[in-house]
C-alpha cells in the first residue's frame, strides 16, 4: 500500500530547504520592480487603454523604459500586438538577420516552434533558411555546452548566436544556469567580438538575481503570458537588449519607420501588464516551489525527474518521464481535473502549429494557455516525458501535484 501521505510530507521537507533562497531572489527582483515603478512615477494614467494608432501612449511608452530599466538594457519593446513568445522571438531574430548572414544556436537542436522559425531541418516559407540565412547548430555534450567547441564554431562570418536557456522538449538536455549562460556568450565573444548574442529568456524571468542583459547578452526575447505577466497579463511579448537590435526588431513588428512609435493598448491590457509584472517575482517562485515539490513526489514513487529535487532551479519547468502514453494522459487529465477553469474537461493528444508530433495538454487556466499557471504538456512520443510547470499559488500546485501522484500510481 502506497503511503502519499509519507510522500508528501518528504517532499514539503525538500521544498523548505529550498524557500530561503527562493525567498532571497524574489525579494531581490521585486526591488527591481518597485525600484523601475518609483524611476518612471507609474500613475493611474499609465493604466488607461489607447485606440487608433496608438501615438503617444504614455502607459505603453513607459512599461518599455521599466522592462529595460529592470533587465538592464538600453531598450525595450513589450507589446501586447505579439501573440506569443514564439512571435516575439521570431521579430527579434528576423528584425536582425538577412540573408546571407549567419547563425549558430549553441544549446543544440532548439524546441520544435523555435525550428519553425530557424527553418530547420524544415525549410518553413518566411523562415531564416528560407529568406537565404545560414543556420548551424552546437550539439551540447551532456548538461553542458563545450565552451571549446563554441570558440571553434563562430567565426568571422558569424552574424549572431543563439542560446536557449531552458530545456525545452528535450529529456537529454539541462536548462542552462545564469552563471553558465556568461561563460558561453564570453566564449562566443572571443571568437568573434562584433557576434550578436541572442538568448531565448522563456521560463526563465525572475529566477534568479542576474538576467541575460547582464550577463553579455545583446538581445533577449520572452513572453507575457509565461514569468513576467505574473498570471494577469492576458497576451502578449517582450524583446529587450541593444537599442539598435530592439529598433531593428520593432520594424519587423510592426512596418520600417513605424517601430514602436504605433500600437494602441485596448481595454484594461495595460493595467495588467504594470500589475502582472509587480507580481512576477512572487508568483515565479510559487512556481518553482510547486516545481520542487512535484519533483520530490514522482522521484519518490519511482520516476525519473529533471531537475533532480535538490537541484537549483533555472526554469519553472519539471520534466518527467512516465514511460507510457497511458500515463501521460492519465496524468495531464488529473491537472485539468484540479485546475480552476474547465476541470469537467479531459485533455486529449491532437496535432497542434508548430509541433512535429501530437501533443497534450493540460491548461485550465484563467489565461488561454498560459504556462505560468499551473499546467503541463508534452510531445506524444517516446518515453512520454511530460513537462509540468507554473502554479500561481503553492497550495493550489500542492493539491494538483498530489492528485496526479494518485492517478499515475507509482513505477512498476
Amino acid at each position: 500500500m502506497v503511503d502519499f501521505n509519507e510522500i508528501e510530507k518528504k517532499a514539503l521537507e525538500v521544498v523548505a530547504k529550498h524557500t530561503p533562497w527562493l525567498e532571497e531572489v524574489a525579494l531581490c527582483n521585486t526591488e527591481k520592480v518597485i525600484s523601475a515603478f518609483r524611476k518612471y512615477k507609474v500613475s493611474d494614467y499609465y493604466l488607461k487603454p489607447t485606440t487608433g494608432y496608438g501615438y503617444s501612449d504614455v502607459g505603453r511608452d513607459s512599461l518599455d523604459l521599466i522592462y529595460a530599466d529592470i533587465f538592464k538594457a538600453e531598450a525595450a519593446l513589450v507589446r501586447s500586438q505579439f501573440v506569443s513568445g514564439t512571435h516575439a522571438l521570431a521579430v527579434a531574430l528576423l528584425g536582425n538577420l538577412k540573408a546571407g548572414d549567419e547563425i549558430v544556436t549553441l544549446t543544440g537542436r532548439p524546441y520544435d516552434t523555435m525550428q519553425s522559425i530557424m527553418g530547420y531541418p524544415v525549410a518553413i516559407p518566411g523562415s531564416l533558411v528560407d529568406i537565404g540565412v545560414t543556420y548551424k547548430e552546437l550539439p551540447m555534450t551532456g548538461a553542458h555546452v563545450d565552451l571549446e567547441a563554441v570558440k571553434k564554431i563562430v567565426t568571422e562570418k558569424t552574424t549572431m548566436v543563439h542560446v536557449q536557456r531552458s530545456c525545452g522538449y528535450s529529456a537529454e538536455r539541462h536548462t542552462i544556469p545564469i552563471d553558465e549562460v556568461e561563460k558561453i556568450l564570453q566564449a562566443a565573444k572571443e571568437a568573434n567580438p562584433n557576434v550578436i548574442c541572442f538568448v531565448d529568456n522563456c521560463y526563465g524571468e525572475f529566477i534568479d538575481k542576474r538576467e541575460p542583459i547582464e550577463v553579455g547578452a545583446d538581445i533577449t526575447a520572452g513572453s507575457l503570458i509565461k514569468n513576467l505577466g505574473g498570471g494577469i497579463a492576458p497576451m502578449g511579448g517582450y524583446i529587450v537588449g541593444r537599442k539598435d537590435l530592439v529598433e531593428k526588431a520593432s520594424y519587423r513588428a510592426t512596418a520600417p519607420g513605424l517601430g514602436g512609435e504605433m500600437g494602441a493598448t485596448l481595454g484594461d491590457t495595460q493595467r495588467e501588464y504594470y500589475q502582472g509584472l509587480f507580481l512576477a517575482p512572487h508568483v515565479v517562485m510559487q512556481a518553482v516551489k510547486t516545481s520542487v515539490f512535484c519533483a520530490a513526489v514522482f522521484k519518490e514513487m519511482g520516476y525519473e525527474v529533471k531537475p533532480q529535487p535538490e537541484d537549483k532551479r533555472n526554469d519553472i519547468i519539471q520534466a518527467i518521464k512516465l514511460g507510457t502514453r497511458e500515463r501521460l494522459c492519465d496524468f495531464c487529465a488529473a491537472i485539468q481535473n484540479n485546475s480552476p477553469i474547465d476541470a469537467h474537461v479531459t485533455p486529449v493528444p491532437s496535432p497542434l502549429p508548430g509541433y512535429q508530433d501530437e501533443i497534450i495538454m493540460a491548461a485550465g487556466t484563467f489565461v488561454q494557455g498560459a504556462s505560468i499557471e499551473l499546467s503541463c504538456d508534452a510531445p506524444c512520443r517516446e518515453p512520454f516525458n511530460v513537462f509540468f510547470q507554473g502554479g500561481l499559488t503553492f497550495e493550489h500546485g500542492r493539491l494538483a501535484v498530489m492528485a496526479a501522484a494518485k492517478s499515475v500510481g507509482v513505477k512498476d
